[in-house]
């Protein structure tokens, strides 16, 4: 039995899922958080988060690195963690500092900060000659207007330090640039409260679909598990609203994306004791990456994952945190894809009605989550706001995106918002 340090997590479904993969493992954790009650909140009534389940619950302040790395020094003897992990973006470089200065398995901690500052990640792909789009940072308002007339409109204005498509618009013209520049310094502090960059990224607009690359890495080999679609709406905003895996891309586009995405890992130096989402833009000019993520993919695209291949991506997240070679064997579950659909509000207000959904236990129905009536809706303008999601599989071939559209068009059909 190994005992994990998990620090900090989202509150969607990987706080749920990690909890479950450490303990179906034979291991134990020790969750620390700096605020309980983000947990507590988070729970249906009645019942306790699993993270909160945890064999020692530790409150110490986790954005305060400088004090927490003593602290848990003092308490490793004691307490003896054998890995970290954190399913938070936010938490990823803190829990990487952690796992170097006790020993304990894990990347370099510098390479995990370059992968969750989007500005360090372009300028270290294109020092390895990584093709990609152009791009600017700047934090002056001058320096970005004339920046943005450089690589000219339409382009994509970015945070280097948020996550969810938080704030990442599309602007067209200079008084939009101005509005999402606006945007962005009125909100200083994310949402665990660590204090932002001030500087904005610039970057041309890419053409093309845009995929991920789901990959685990140990002991210097990278694996690819396979490749995700993505469907985005929303615009100017970047919502995610779909993904379907396997991704219906020829053999050519699949090995393009994958060997993007392996040396996107490279130049990160994340090939060892890494599970990572890898975003490219299938451009008409080739595969150009987005993003570089050091975790398993958010949005249910793990359990997406798990229902075509039968590998366990949260799993795996755990085995390569305690230095051990993940289990990456795949396994007929019956099924030749599997999608996903999100309900996503355009616009604010009180959730009236739904219209009617598929049966739960409709056989191709995997997940079916929908808000109640009542619930307070905003518009949504990142991937934080949905009101459900729909999963289902196809075991057939690529047709479970279609099945999953069509039932979402039946509950959308009956959505009131007042």
């Amino acid at each position: 039995m190994a005992h994990l340090l998990v620090v900090e997590s989202w509150v969607g479904s990987m706080s749920r899922l990690l909890p479950r993969a450490i303990r179906e493992g034979g291991h134990e954790f020790t969750f620390l958080t700096r605020d309980l009650h983000h947990y507590l909140r988070s729970a249906p009534e009645g019942t306790a988060h699993p993270l909160l389940a945890a064999r020692h619950v530790l409150t110490a302040d986790t954005n305060d690195t400088a004090a927490l790395l003593p602290l848990l020094e003092r308490l490793h003897p004691v307490l003896g963690f054998d890995g970290v992990v954190t399913s938070c973006d936010y938490y990823l470089p803190t829990a990487a500092r952690i796992a170097g200065h006790l020993g304990l398995p894990g990347p370099r901690p510098e390479a995990v900060e370059n992968a969750c500052r989007k500005d360090a990640t372009r300028r270290i792909l294109a020092d390895a000659g990584l093709p990609g789009p152009r791009f600017a940072v700047h934090e002056e308002w001058a320096d970005l207007a004339g920046a943005a007339r450089r690589i000219g409109y339409p382009l994509v204005v970015k945070p280097v330090d948020l996550c969810a498509g938080m704030y990442v618009r599309r602007v067209d013209d200079e008084t939009q640039l101005a509005a999402a520049v606006r945007a962005l310094a009125d909100y200083p502090v994310n949402a665990r409260g660590q204090r932002r960059t001030p500087v904005v990224m610039l970057e041309e607009m890419l053409d093309g679909p845009e995929v991920s690359v789901e990959t685990v890495s140990h002991a210097g080999t990278v694996e690819v598990v396979g490749v995700t679609d993505k469907s985005v709406g929303g615009a100017p905003a970047f919502i995610e609203t779909g993904h379907m895996f396997p991704a219906a891309l020829t053999a050519a586009e699949t090995e393009a994306a994958e060997q993007t995405a392996l040396a996107a890992l490279k130049a990160l130096d994340l090939t060892d004791g890494v599970v990572a989402h890898t975003e490219i833009k299938l451009t008409s000019e080739g595969p150009r990456v987005v993003e570089v993520n050091p975790r398993p993919a958010g949005n249910r695209i793990t359990e997406l994952v798990r229902h075509v291949t039968g590998i366990d991506l949260a799993a795996a997240f755990v085995d390569v945190a305690l230095g051990r070679a993940p289990d990456l064997r795949r396994s007929d579950t019956g099924l030749r894809s599997a999608a996903i659909g999100f309900l996503v509000p355009h616009t604010a207000g009180t959730l009236a009605s739904l219209g009617g959904g598929p049966p739960r236990d409709a056989p191709d129905v995997l997940e079916l989550q929908l808000a109640e009536p009542g619930k307070q809706v905003k518009a949504a303008g990142s991937n934080n706001e949905y009101l459900g999601h729909i999963m289902a599989g196809d075991p057939a071939g690529t047709g479970a995106r279609g099945r999953v559209e069509a039932l979402l068009a039946e509950v959308r059909s009956g959505l009131v918002i007042r």
